[in-house]
């Protein structure tokens, strides 16, 4: 502790060491943004509504991006390293209103020192006065829950803000005895409690000379451990800068702008950042060298949308992980990882899906459980708090109870976690993620352009200390058999795989619509049953062809993994035909979500839907249905999910792209065993206009209509509209797109003629739903974000970007294979 602490006072303006020169971190030429949005040019600068945002690597190629959020005046720096913590802080003007909040020079000034970090960057603000405080500095996870919460809206006056749990934390160890908690507050670091106390939220101390001012801001992690500093700087001839509490005032000596300097030091542990030549592959590498070369206008403006993509995958990517998203999911998500590997397929290198199934099963939980985030840094010590808490409460409960040994063994593993407070913390509640790890192992393993040496020394790999990498996926396979295995047995809605209780009256929405209403409070989500399950155990089938094809005999699994010979798993290993009725049961799943609506019912059913719209929506979309003219035509789709009893809940949603992705319909139609009309009804939803279907001009399609459903549930959806009705997920876009592209190259041979005439109505029907897609979503001018959605102004619909929308989002990068697939297509 004491080496960090003094690290970062000596790399910081005005920390000396006694009777020396101040010591300087090794300065480095000033950086430039590796991406600026929004970007002239490219994007629609009205529809980030004032929102600006930068990306740098820092000393040690890590990623920082800096984003000034207007409506709430929000400053914030995210460190995206192995602590991902992040420094934020709001302006106001002396009226207590939001400043205009500007860059105040391109470049940024990046150094180290020891194990500390630094970046500085500047920025200015549209008033002869601003005040400064709501300082947060830590996770990044609690400054996105901060303004998820709109806490960073309140007063400055208002109560200064703590993580809860690290309160609750610092309170067990008060409560403590006197010479337990002195060995508490040794294995955190902190001489008193006192000291401990302080450590919840920051200090903030100036110190001024007669040409600059400076504030210091300061946190340490609540171990200890890590230190995180902010510094404010001016010029003290242009600007003065007092603090009173919490709160900063600067005031500009003449004129309306206040100019400040942010510096933000840490000393976290750096990622290792993995190289373009690392991630790409050559056919892709090419094309984008292809792109580079264009000069007309058109050309141009393409290349600069790919550079910008391929430099956010650069971004989100090391050797130890990728990141789902910045800047709200800087960190580990098993889903979002798994989901851009198997869309990306056609442009990342091999290696990339060894990394991405490798970080997949080196964090599989005790049961084969596929982690869907991890938590580090000051979420860690946030969870493991908790943790922390209930062995504390135990310890008092068995003291007072007199059970001396339960009371002294609570204590140890009390110890115990305070000794790792930041210890990754992993979350497995998730279904879906479970499901698509086979899905991907088997198109690795399948994939001819991977030599057989190569799959068998990633397989046997057991670097990770964990057992080898077959071993682990063998056990995830045997959980996804398990859980599928009572809808073999006996295939009734109620043996679907579920969701579990989050309370008496709720379902926990555990797919990838993971918000609190993402699945109308359902119990059986269509993604997880209809399209993941039968796809998982269809891929287990390939991988144990793929096995057996390299060499590993069912002798050799039993001995890899005895446990599994007793569970489904075995059973399917020794008797392949029993695994084949499996897959043929579940394919028969969606009959519970298949749902076919009358032109009367769907008219009647918007008729009261639209019937409770603001009157400017309302007015809008009546506009949109006359346009149109009447319905004339039946409804038919795979419903959201199914209710406690099995029911539909009738949403049309876009889910389906997933399976477009995903299965080969064309391969399908030739053989005979489906109908292309059957391919076309799955297609359909996306193309009828909204509030019919999905489908909305210049927007592209949201990810759910709720037209169908009850009044409860619209209800529910305009409090929560994240996955709803006013939304289009960039995923679900991608999906939708690659699996049009897909099912279009399998009806073509190598020259791109459709093999079969009999097929051409079939492929230009797919064609016109990819080109009127892709219209409508480039019009947006938001088609690069993670989700995106619109207000309605006087009768017109205009896009908008989603406030808690991230900038740079890894399965949103997944265009760049849109991109490559359909220039493909096209020759």
């Amino acid at each position: 502790m004491i080496l960090g602490t003094l690290a970062l006072g000596l790399v910081m303006v005005g920390g000396h060491q006694s009777g020396s020169e101040p010591v300087r971190p090794s300065a480095r030429p000033p950086v430039r943004p590796v991406l600026d949005f929004p970007e002239p040019g490219l994007d629609d600068t009205a529809s980030y509504q004032g929102y600006q945002t930068r990306f740098y690597r820092d000393s040690k190629q890590n990623t920082v991006q800096i984003y000034l959020e207007p409506r709430g005046g929000r400053v914030v720096t995210l460190w995206a390293d192995a602590a991902d913590a992040s420094v934020g802080f709001t302006l106001r003007d002396s009226q207590g209103r939001t400043p205009r909040i500007t860059w105040g020079a391109k470049e940024a000034e990046v150094a180290d020192s020891a194990a500390v970090r630094t970046l500085e960057y500047r920025i200015q603000a549209g008033a002869s006065e601003v005040q400064i405080g709501g300082f947060l500095l830590g996770s990044m996870r609690v400054e996105r829950d901060l303004q998820y919460a709109r806490r960073h809206l309140l007063p400055f006056t208002a109560p200064p803000f703590r993580v809860e749990e690290e309160s609750l934390l610092v309170a067990d160890v008060a409560r403590l005895p006197a010479q337990e908690r002195r060995h508490h507050l040794e294995i955190l670091r902190a001489a008193t409690l006192a000291e401990l106390r302080s450590r919840l939220q920051p200090t903030v101390v100036a110190a001024n000379t007669d040409t600059r001012w400076t504030v210091r801001v300061e946190r340490p992690s609540l171990d200890g451990r890590n230190h995180l500093v902010l510094e404010l700087a001016g010029d003290a001839r242009e600007t003065t800068a007092t603090v009173t509490g919490r709160t900063v005032s600067i005031r500009a000596r003449s004129g309306t702008v206040v100019r400040i300097r942010v510096r933000v030091a840490t000393d976290a542990r750096a990622l290792t950042p993995l190289a373009r030549g690392e991630i790409f592959n050559a056919a892709f590498l090419k094309f984008l060298a292809a792109a580079r070369a264009e000069t007309d206008s058109v050309g141009v403006v393409r290349y600069r949308r790919l550079e910008r993509q391929v430099r956010g995958v650069e971004l989100l990517s090391s050797k130890e992980k990728l990141m789902a998203g910045l800047p709200n999911f800087a960190t580990y998500f098993g889903r979002d990882m798994m989901m851009t590997a198997l869309m990306m397929q056609p442009v990342w290198s091999a290696s990339m899906s060894e990394h991405v199934i490798a970080s997949v099963l080196r964090k599989l939980g005790p049961e084969g459980d596929v982690s869907h985030e991890e938590a580090l840094g000051g979420q860690a010590i946030r969870e493991n708090a908790i943790v922390y808490d209930s062995l504390v409460t135990r310890y008092f409960r068995a003291a007072r109870a007199g059970r001396r040994q339960q009371a002294d063994s609570s204590l140890e593993e009390a110890r115990a976690v305070l000794r790792e407070l930041q210890k990754t913390k992993e979350n497995y509640h998730m279904i879906d993620d479970d499901l698509q790890l086979p899905v991907l192992a088997a198109r690795y393993l399948g994939d001819p352009a991977v030599p057989t040496v190569q799959k068998l020394a990633f397989l046997f790999d057991s670097s990770d200390g964990r057992g080898s990498r077959l071993a682990l996926l063998l056990r995830e396979m045997a959980l996804v058999t398990a859980w599928t295995r009572p809808y073999v047995d006996d295939p009734r809605p109620a043996n679907l795989v579920s969701f579990a209780r989050r309370d008496a009256t709720r379902r926990r929405a555990a797919s990838w619509r993971d918000s609190e209403v993402g699945y109308a409070w359902g119990r059986f989500a269509m993604d997880v049953n209809a399209i993941w399950a039968p796809h998982a155990l269809e891929s287990i089938a390939l991988i144990l062809t793929s096995l057996r094809a390299v060499g590993v005999t069912t002798r050799s699994l039993d001995s890899i993994a005895p446990a599994i010979g007793s569970a489904p798993l075995g059973e399917y290993i020794r008797d392949s035909a029993s695994l084949r009725r499996a897959i043929g049961t579940w394919k028969e799943a969606r009959r519970h979500f298949e749902i076919t609506l009358s032109p009367e019912e769907v008219q009647r059913r918007i008729r009261a839907r639209l019937a409770l719209l603001p009157d400017g929506e309302r007015r809008h979309w009546r506009t949109v249905m006359a346009e149109r003219g009447e319905v004339r035509d039946s409804l038919a789709f795979l419903v959201l999910s199914l209710d406690e009893r099995g029911n539909p809940i009738p949403i049309v949603n876009t889910d389906p792209a997933t399976e477009l992705f995903l299965r080969d319909f064309t391969k399908e139609i030739a053989s005979g065993t489906m109908k292309p009309g059957a391919v076309l009804r799955e297609v359909e939803p996306f193309l009828r206009p909204y509030p019919v279907g999905l489908f909305v001009g210049g927007l592209g399609p949201v990810a759910a209509n709720d037209a169908y459903a009850s009044r409860q549930i619209w209800e529910i959806f305009r409090k929560d509209p994240y996955h709803g009705p006013r939304v289009v997920w960039g995923r679900e876009v991608n999906l939708f797109l690659l699996g049009l592209a897909n099912q279009i190259s399998g009806a073509s041979n190598a020259t791109g003629r459709i093999k079969d005439p009999a097929l051409e109505p079939y492929v230009r029907a797919l064609g016109d739903a990819l080109r009127r897609t892709l219209d409508a979503v480039n019009a947006s001018g938001l088609e690069y974000n993670e989700l995106w959605s619109y207000r309605i102004d006087e009768g017109r619909l205009l896009p908008i970007r989603y406030g808690t929308s991230s900038d740079v989002q890894l399965w949103n990068t997944t265009d760049l294979a849109v991109e490559f697939v359909l220039s493909r297509l096209s020759k």
